[in-house]
């Protein structure tokens, strides 16, 4: 346990389980926001199971840790008592709509950056700097009034876990039997689609990102029992890390990267070593002024949004997920639909387009 007590466990863990994200995130393309725009306009689920896919796997495998004795969730952010639900709506709204705008999520700006598109550049640097603003910047006054004054206080469960809320309501402990539930609720839907079951890569990626959000559990847990130094129970997530590691590399003070940091820098890294093998790695830049400007108000909104909704379609997609939080739905809703506007508001000119888009698939239905 020693190496576990050093100052290089934590961003050595992140940069391998990034660079095992980046890889085959790359290899199969696996991005959000283009799963999305497939399920809504070419009718493919494909990429959204996937990504169900991955939040049931980490869900399970994170289950199993905690019941194992190896994994400790109870002091991650996503379980705080104080639920941030007017963070979660606004900020996933906003994440959704930069989302749009920049064509991918800060974790497919990495895979991106991976491949050489310099538009990615763009959006993280925008994403990282606007994060920090909105952590502890002129944006953090206003998230300060709207979100940390206004949370739903479930200190009566102990924690905002679906599970404990309805433990505490039933007067007997069922986490176990609601995350079970839960998950084969998830994975039932999943392996539905018999197209689906014969993509084994798509599989393949689904359960790689799975298990690597849960290996960050038993990183951080790993490292907090053991380490001298005060260390966050995180997972992963690429919104706030994105500015951590802006500032690594401007303001290095001697202290070692975190976890967060690590898994930055190693998706990068493992989508870079993708596109080598497959000979894939492009130079891209924005082709014009508009897109640029499209890709900067993406960025910020995605920065911004990210730390007001305390995750991204990663972070609240599947790490909050894994640990049951109840954010998790609230935000990713919130994300999906703020995608939906920002694709209604490219593609016809208005983000209110998509209400009437949603309204007649309703009446179809």
């Amino acid at each position: 346990m020693e190496f576990v007590a050093s100052s290089w466990f934590l961003p050595l863990a992140g940069l391998v389980a990034g660079i095992c994200m980046g890889f085959v995130a790359r290899w199969q393309h696996f991005c959000t926001m283009s799963a999305l725009e497939r399920h809504w306009h070419a009718d493919d689920s494909s990429g959204v199971r996937t990504w169900v896919l991955a939040a049931a796997v980490a869900l399970v495998a994170t289950q199993a840790l905690q019941l194992a004795g190896l994994a400790d969730t109870s002091a991650s952010f996503y379980l705080s008592p104080n639920l941030a639900w007017t963070g979660a709506i606004i900020g996933g709204l906003a994440f959704g709509f930069g989302m749009a705008l920049a064509g991918t999520c800060g974790f497919g700006a990495l895979v991106r950056l991976g491949g050489g598109s310099l538009r990615s550049l763009v959006v993280l640097a925008v994403l990282g700097l606007s994060a920090l603003s909105a952590q502890r910047g002129l944006v953090a006054q206003g998230r300060v009034e709207i979100v940390d004054r206004l949370v739903a206080d479930l200190s009566f469960a102990g924690d905002q876990s679906l599970g404990s809320i309805l433990s505490s309501l039933a007067g007997v402990d069922m986490r176990l039997a609601v995350a079970a539930a839960v998950a084969a609720a998830m994975l039932a839907w999943v392996f539905a689609a018999r197209s689906y079951r014969a993509r084994p890569g798509l599989i393949a990626t689904g359960t790689t990102i799975g298990v690597v959000v849960a290996f960050g559990w038993l990183a951080t847990t790993l490292a907090h029992r053991h380490s001298f130094n005060p260390v966050q129970i995180e997972s992963a997530s690429f919104v706030a890390p994105v500015g951590d590691t802006i500032l690594q590399i401007v303001t290095f003070t001697g202290v070692l990267p975190d976890y967060g940091v690590g898994l930055v820098v190693g998706v990068v890294l493992g989508a870079a070593l993708c596109a080598w093998r497959r000979r894939d790695i492009r130079w891209e830049a924005c082709d014009d002024a508009r897109e640029l400007g499209r890709h900067l108000i993406g960025g910020f909104l995605m920065g911004a949004g990210g730390i007001f909704a305390m995750g991204c379609t990663i972070g609240q997609g599947i790490s909050a997920v894994s640990v049951l939080a109840v954010s998790a739905p609230l935000a990713m809703a919130s994300i999906v639909l703020g995608a939906r506007m920002g694709l209604a508001y490219l593609l016809e000119g208005s983000p209110f387009a998509a209400f009437g888009g949603l309204a007649a698939r309703f009446r179809n239905s």
